[in-house]
C-alpha cells in the first residue's frame, strides 16, 4: 500500500495587539500576515494532490485551511478533536507573571507541570489528536491530509510519535506560526516525521496593505496563544515565530509505539 501522509500544520499569526492569551475564545481571526501565510501554506502544497484538509473548529485555524482547500478544489472539514488546549489563564492580557503574583488564590494551580495542572492533560491532549490522525488514516489511506491545528496539540501528538517524554517546556516547542510537521505512515507503522516552516517568509516581509475604499479587516482584542506555561511572559517570539529560514527536521532512525509516551507519562503520576 502507498504510504500515508499527514501534515499537521499550525496556524498563521493572529490579530492580537493587547497580547491576550485567548486559547480556546472565539473572535482571534488572522492578521494581514497572517493571511500571507496561509497563502504561502496553499502554494506550499499546490504540487501535492490533498485528499483532504481538515481543521479545528476555531476561527484562526480554519481562516488558515480555507486558501489550502480552496486551491484543491476542496472544502474545509472540521474536526472538534484538533482544538487548542484549554486552561485557566484564557483571556488574560499582557504579562502573565504579574497576573499570577497578583492573584495568588491560583497558585494551588501552578504546581505540577507534568500534567499540566493550569489547563488540559498532556496525555488528554495526544488521545484526543492521535484519534483524529488515526481516523483519517484509515479514510484516506495512501493519501496526503491536511490538519490544521494548534501549537500545544501538535506538539505533544509529535511527543508521543516520537516516544518522547509529554512533560516539556512549552518555551522550547518546535512549532512555529504556520509550520508544517509531516507524519509518514508506512500502513501502521509511522516511518519520518519531518518539519518545515514555509510560511515564514511572510513575518519578515512588508505587512500587505489593504487597498484604498477597502473593507477593514476585522479584529480581535490580541495575539498570543493560550497555551503558554503560566510562568511565561507572552513575547514576540510567539506571534513572530522562529528564523524564516526553512527548517528540515529529520525522524530518529526508529520510530515505536508511540503509545508508550502516553504511558509513560501517566506512570510518572
Amino acid at each position: 500500500m502507498p504510504e500515508t501522509v499527514i501534515h499537521l500544520v499550525r496556524h498563521g499569526q493572529v490579530e492580537n495587539p493587547r497580547r491576550v492569551l485567548y486559547g480556546r475564545l472565539p473572535g482571534f481571526h488572522l492578521s494581514s500576515r497572517g493571511r500571507a501565510q496561509a497563502d504561502l501554506l496553499a502554494g506550499h502544497f499546490a504540487d501535492t494532490p490533498l485528499a483532504a484538509v481538515v481543521a479545528s473548529p476555531l476561527e484562526r485555524a480554519q481562516q488558515t485551511a480555507a486558501p489550502i482547500a480552496a486551491a484543491q478544489g476542496l472544502e474545509v472539514r472540521t474536526d472538534l478533536r484538533l482544538i487548542e488546549t484549554s486552561n485557566i489563564f484564557e483571556g488574560v492580557a499582557g504579562n502573565v507573571a504579574w497576573y499570577i503574583a497578583r492573584h495568588p488564590t491560583i497558585w494551588w494551580k501552578l504546581r505540577n507541570l507534568r500534567a499540566p495542572s493550569w489547563g488540559e492533560r498532556n496525555v488528554d491532549m495526544v488521545e484526543r489528536v492521535h484519534a483524529c490522525i488515526d481516523a483519517v488514516r484509515a479514510e484516506f489511506p495512501g493519501g496526503h491530509v491536511v490538519l490544521v491545528s494548534h501549537q500545544a496539540p501538535i506538539w505533544v501528538a509529535r511527543l508521543a510519535f516520537e516516544r518522547r517524554r509529554l512533560t516539556h517546556w512549552p518555551g522550547f516547542r518546535r512549532c512555529a506560526l504556520a509550520s508544517v510537521t509531516t507524519l509518514t505512515f508506512d500502513d501502521d507503522h509511522l516511518t519520518s516525521v519531518a518539519y518545515t516552516e514555509p510560511a515564514a517568509p511572510a513575518l519578515v516581509s512588508p505587512a500587505p496593505v489593504a487597498p484604498v475604499g477597502s473593507a477593514p479587516t476585522p479584529t480581535a482584542p490580541d495575539s498570543g496563544e493560550a497555551v503558554r506555561p503560566p510562568t511565561t511572559i507572552p513575547d514576540d517570539a510567539e506571534a513572530v515565530g522562529p528564523s524564516p529560514t526553512p527548517l528540515s527536521d529529520p525522524a530518529p532512525a526508529t520510530l515505536p509505539d508511540p503509545g508508550d509516551a502516553v504511558r509513560r507519562d501517566r506512570e510518572a503520576r
